[in-house]
């Protein structure tokens, strides 16, 4: 099977997962960069929890250091996407913010901090997906706190609150379906300009049962 085609992605388009934990954002985020070429941003949490040697059930008990955590989470997103100097998907944006919300103290001096105006004003020019949850997607990822269903629902709720009061455009992605989540995608980054990559050969019969299959 010969390689996939390279290609330059139209300059600066940045394309963002946004909503709660168990949404499926990091798979469709996959799968941007997989059909499209253009780097993923790694998640940031799990590394600054890693670099703080903390567990979440620290998290939930000792405000002082989830208060540290959820501030430098916010910083890290933001160096990532600057370091990035060109076209990326991220499988989040702003959403700690949502979850500093609900478990730390430190939202007030955030939106104080000019930071955040700039970095939202930097979100509304991406393209902006904003995943819904689905209870059947709820399961544990050993990052954040609150797995239950109604937490989920309180993050997303969150985060659409965010959308709105900073006046960020997005669409809405809702159905559970893989296959019309990422026909959504597809239409909308194509409108955008953002050509996928493409392979000379198909696959084969066989490859698709197996694709079906897994």
């Amino acid at each position: 099977m010969n390689k996939p085609r390279t290609h330059k992605a139209p300059e600066g388009i940045r394309v963002y997962l946004v909503g709660a934990h168990a949404t499926g954002k990091t798979t469709l985020a996959r799968w941007v960069r997989d059909h499209y070429g253009i780097p993923m941003i790694a998640e940031v949490a799990r590394g600054v929890l890693a670099e703080m040697e903390a567990k979440l059930d620290t998290l939930r008990t000792d405000i002082a250091l989830v208060n540290r955590y959820q501030y430098e989470v916010f910083r890290r997103q933001i160096d990532a996407e600057n370091a990035v100097g060109g076209p990326f998907v991220s499988d989040r944006a702003f959403c700690n913010l949502a979850y500093a919300a609900h478990h730390s103290t430190i939202l007030a001096d955030i939106f104080r901090d000019r930071k955040l105006g700039e970095y939202m004003n930097w979100v509304r020019q991406g393209i902006v997906f904003f995943v819904r949850p689905h209870r059947e997607l709820v399961v544990a990822d050993g990052v954040r706190a609150g797995l239950e269903w109604e937490e989920v629902v309180r993050i997303d709720g969150m985060v659409k609150l965010l959308l709105e009061v900073f006046g960020v455009p997005y669409i809405p992605v809702e159905s559970l379906s893989m296959q019309e989540r990422v026909r959504l995608m597809e239409r909308v980054l194509d409108l955008a300009g953002l050509p996928q990559l493409q392979t000379v050969a198909a696959p084969t019969p066989a490859e698709g049962v197996a694709q079906r299959v897994n």
